[in-house]
């Protein structure tokens, strides 16, 4: 007996670890431990060296008392503010729009409005630069209706800022809202009218409230994308509409900058923290990725709380928007009901012009014979196409962008599909918390994160390098990989996987053979928008290039800077080319998920 013990305690044991690497917990750890060291650290670097002056607070302390930081703050949040008013002005209607609309008119609608936001923001601030140009459009065609005689400057100053910051993020309000309104049960508005409620006590009432977390959640969406702007103001605007960001990016090559640089850019990272951090705690953290709450716990405490905020409803305010606003809706509501619906179109209509315009002037222009940018063009000519391709200057930069994207494909891929895994298929806590984690690079501004990344990068030898450019703007990658697939294994019926498990399946088997057949649209897109993500970045190869080390953006960025000719069409030409392309390769993709 004693001999027969000790060699049957091994067994357990060894059953019990092969167990616990079963986990699908496990699968996200390779994602956690990259984020941790190339994006994590590297922030709490930034912090530690922000604090390293005499005192911990003495450039902090500079930043706020210098006249020309602190106006900029201001101008800051108050130019993000406006954009994101006016993009929940604009685009609420067109969601609506998009909503109401069917068949050919609707897919055309939602492309118009989705194909500019997968186009980078470089070429759609360089299309407003053209429109907006003293050669531009809208100068000639003013001059035309005979209201100016000379052209205008209408760019330069805080006008086209805010139009162009507007433009550049309407779609990611418009998807968002979209998303609340698609939502909606139809039956909630068919009763209020056969209850004798006017189309405006209904929107007022129904409608607007349903959607209010929507608003919100593409309110705050591109309020902090638009605190931490770089490209477009300083496109578009003049001296006095310098954004904070700016002032990070003029001092980057300051050798004496250090400490006080990396203040700048943590006051910049609190602010949005901060503000990321109120509406996480007012309508939680998921309106970052646009989804629940991946923890059954935070659901099932959600719904405890249910009864008590239908028990405080009915408060103060309710009762004196009762008195007060059902009178004004009924006289309201004698209006005809064509109004509201003509108000929708026209305003969609609007948005989706302002979108889809600049874009395809762009285009024509590219074909242009003259040798400064104008509209129409004087003649036709492929010049500039010619120019493009047998320029090696050009075309070693493309070259760069292509391999650097495809590399950062492969590592978003790899690191945020297993992740996901993990996050859906496991039962670990905190499951919110982790998705968190993995989505929040999303929402530091990406001057903020390059600088963080610019000194680990020059430790390590990886400035200016395939592999440091790629691991970079994986770091991006990988909260789109992770949203994307993390939805299509959310809609995989679970017992399809259990019922070949019970069969004898291996996980990798499973996986191959049930998994990865329901999720491959999804798998699709997501590798498709990961090398897109690292195709068209900017901010961070501005951080952590080399002279030697060029890609179109920078190439792209360089000539706006100093010299605008038709050969800038032609590469934004080919960008939309490369959008366009890739989404008419992915249908097949998509069919064939619809199908299963």
């Amino acid at each position: 007996m004693t001999d027969a013990t000790p060699t049957a305690a091994p067994l357990p044991a060894r059953t019990a670890l092969a167990q616990r690497l079963k986990n699908p917990a496990l699968l996200l750890v390779p994602a956690v431990v990259f984020l941790a060291l190339i994006y994590v650290f590297p922030l709490i670097d930034l912090f530690r060296v922000s604090m390293s002056g005499p005192t911990w607070s003495t450039y902090f302390e500079r930043v706020f008392s210098v006249p020309l930081y602190w106006e900029s703050l201001l101008r800051t949040m108050q130019i993000a503010f406006t954009v994101a008013c006016l993009c929940v002005l604009l685009g609420y209607p067109t969601a609506l729009l998009i909503h109401r609309t069917r068949g050919l008119t609707q897919i055309l609608i939602a492309t118009a409005v989705i194909l500019p936001y997968f186009i980078a923001i470089l070429i759609r601030t360089y299309a407003w630069m053209v429109l907006l140009g003293r050669n531009g459009p809208i100068n000639k065609l003013l001059q035309m209706l005979g209201l100016i005689d000379t052209p205008i400057g209408l760019l330069f100053n805080r006008g086209s800022v805010l139009l162009g910051m507007t433009a550049v993020l309407l779609p990611l309000m418009v998807l968002t809202i979209y998303a609340s309104v698609s939502r909606l049960d139809q039956g909630l508005t068919r009763a209020a009218l056969a209850s004798g409620a006017g189309p405006l006590a209904v929107f007022w009432r129904v409608l607007l409230p349903l959607t209010l977390p929507g608003i919100g959640a593409g309110f705050l969406l591109v309020f902090v994308a638009g605190i931490g702007f770089f490209i477009t103001p300083t496109l578009l605007g003049g001296p006095g509409d310098q954004m904070f960001a700016m002032h990070i990016t003029q001092q980057a090559d300051s050798i004496t900058g250090e400490g006080f640089l990396q203040a700048l850019a943590v006051v910049l990272l609190v602010i949005t923290l901060i503000v990321v951090g109120i509406a996480g705690r007012i309508m939680g953290f998921e309106f970052i990725w646009g989804g629940g709450k991946m923890d059954a716990g935070a659901r099932s405490r959600a719904a405890a709380r249910k009864p008590a905020a239908r028990a405080r409803r009915r408060g103060p305010g309710m009762v004196i928007a009762d008195l007060l606003g059902w009178p004004i809706l009924r006289i309201m509501g004698r209006l005809p009901a064509g109004w509201g619906r003509w108000t929708v179109r026209g305003m969609g209509g609007f948005v989706v012009a302002t979108l889809v315009i600049p874009i395809i002037v762009v285009m024509i222009i590219s074909f242009s014979k003259a040798s400064y940018l104008t509209f129409p063009p004087p003649d036709w000519s492929m010049r500039w196409y010619e120019k493009f391709f047998s320029d090696s200057n050009w075309m070693t930069a493309f070259w760069n962008s292509l391999a650097i994207a495809c590399l950062s494909a492969v590592i978003s891929v790899s690191l945020g599909a297993t992740a996901a895994m993990g996050i859906v298929r496991s039962d670990i806590r905190y499951k919110s918390a982790l998705m968190l984690l993995l989505v929040s690079p999303m929402i530091v501004p990406p001057v903020v994160l390059g600088l963080s990344l610019y000194s680990l990068f020059l430790n390590v030898g990886l400035t200016g390098t395939y592999l440091g450019l790629a691991a970079a703007h994986a770091i991006g990658g990988i909260p789109i990989v992770v949203v994307i697939v993390a939805a299509s294994l959310q809609a995989v019926d679970r017992r399809l996987e259990q019922g070949a498990a019970v069969h004898g399946a291996s996980p990798l088997t499973v996986f191959r053979t049930v998994t990865l057949p329901a999720i491959a649209p999804g798998l699709g897109a997501a590798i498709f928008f990961a090398f897109l993500h690292s195709f068209d970045e900017l901010v961070l190869s501005l951080f952590l290039s080399s002279p030697r080390m060029k890609t179109l953006p920078l190439m792209l960025w360089a000539d706006i800077n100093y010299q605008l000719n038709p050969v800038l069409a032609v590469v934004s030409t080919l960008e939309v080319l490369l959008v366009v392309g890739g989404i008419i390769l992915a249908r097949p993709v998509l069919a064939r998920g619809r199908a299963a």
